[in-house]
């Protein structure tokens, strides 16, 4: 059956997407608990230890060896499992409420963000297209992190901080992911679980060093009982089964088809957020309908122009076998 990968690469995007949509009103409960630094360690502590289990399982313990490639992986694994996270959900936390959709919305700006890094690493500028699509989802992410409000900029003194926490937290996944190209000879099983490891490590350092030295509250037994649920999800459906699916999702799809339901992440993070009793402004509508429309815009020309290409090159190969010989 011809649509066969279609189907189950789009039902394991889906997955993906409406987990990590969930994933922050999720953590929004769970954060008023325990310390976003503990939060997000022991949230990958946990997916560690079930990614070690399921390599060996799949692999065997060859699977483990780093193959001199320790700095590499050290790094992509940091950007990933302690800046993303951290800065993430510190962010969020610092911003309360209005930080959930805030960090959201921060989610569905990667492939732009992506976008901007490959034309600095390449030094090749993206299309004018891109460009418009980029300022549009701007505009939007606007509308939704100031609510349509002037006052924000009153008191964006104190907003700019935890909006530059996950905007850090949000660039560092997108340098991860971009550095998956460096393991294609490797399993993304594999890429995924030594990353993580070593990423989790790093974190275990951070928090070590900053509860030693009491700039981390160290969380009660009573405080970690109490958002277990939370962080069970966290866990297994954000953390572990997003990761697996949104990989192999991709992989049936194609990264230019795979991304668009990324899209699902605010509009599953406004449907949770409105039935934990929190008031969605229109604004915040607008600015959501607004970034999402940038994205399909510019997925829509990207298409255009792979379809152009194809056409011109099909043209060449018909005039070359025209030739006589």
């Amino acid at each position: 059956m011809k649509n066969k990968p279609i189907i189950t690469g789009s039902i394991l995007c889906m997955i993906a997407s409406v987990s990590w949509g969930a994933m922050f009103p999720v953590a929004h409960i769970a954060l008023q608990q325990i310390d976003p630094f503990y939060f997000s360690f022991l949230r990958y502590f946990f997916v560690t230890v079930i990614l070690c289990g399921l390599l060996w399982i799949k692999e065997g313990f060859s699977a483990f060896r780093l193959e001199g490639r320790v700095k590499a992986l050290v790094f992509f694994g940091t950007m990933a499992f302690t800046v993303y996270n951290m800065g993430v959900f510190l962010g969020q936390h610092l911003m309360g409420e209005a930080g959930t959709i805030a960090a959201s919305i921060m989610e569905v700006l990667m492939p732009m963000i992506s976008i901007l890094l490959l034309s600095v690493t390449t030094k090749k500028l993206p299309p004018s297209y891109t460009w418009t699509s980029i300022a549009i989802a701007l505009v939007g992410a606007l509308l939704v992190i100031t609510k349509g409000s002037l006052a924000f900029f009153a008191t964006a003194s104190e907003q700019v901080f935890p909006l530059l926490l996950i905007f850090a937290g949000v660039v560092g996944w997108v340098v991860y992911s971009l550095g998956g190209g460096h393991f294609s000879n490797w399993s993304t099983l594999r890429y995924s679980t030594l990353t993580c490891l070593l990423g989790t490590a790093v974190s275990f350092v951070i928090v070590t060093i900053g509860s030693l030295f009491q700039w981390i509250p160290v969380p009660s037994w009573e405080s970690m009982m109490s958002v277990k649920y939370e962080m069970a999800f966290m866990v297994l459906f954000p953390g572990l089964a997003a990761l697996l699916s949104w990989n192999a999702g991709i992989k049936a799809l194609t990264p230019l088809n795979g991304i668009l339901f990324i899209n699902l992440v605010p509009i599953t993070t406004l449907i949770m957020m409105s039935f934990q009793g929190y008031e969605i402004s229109m604004f915040e509508c607008y600015g959501t309908l607004l970034v999402i429309f940038a994205l399909i815009r510019n997925n829509h020309f990207q298409r255009k122009q792979l379809g152009h290409r194809a056409a011109a090159r099909e043209k060449g190969k018909r005039s070359i076998s025209s030739i006589p010989y």
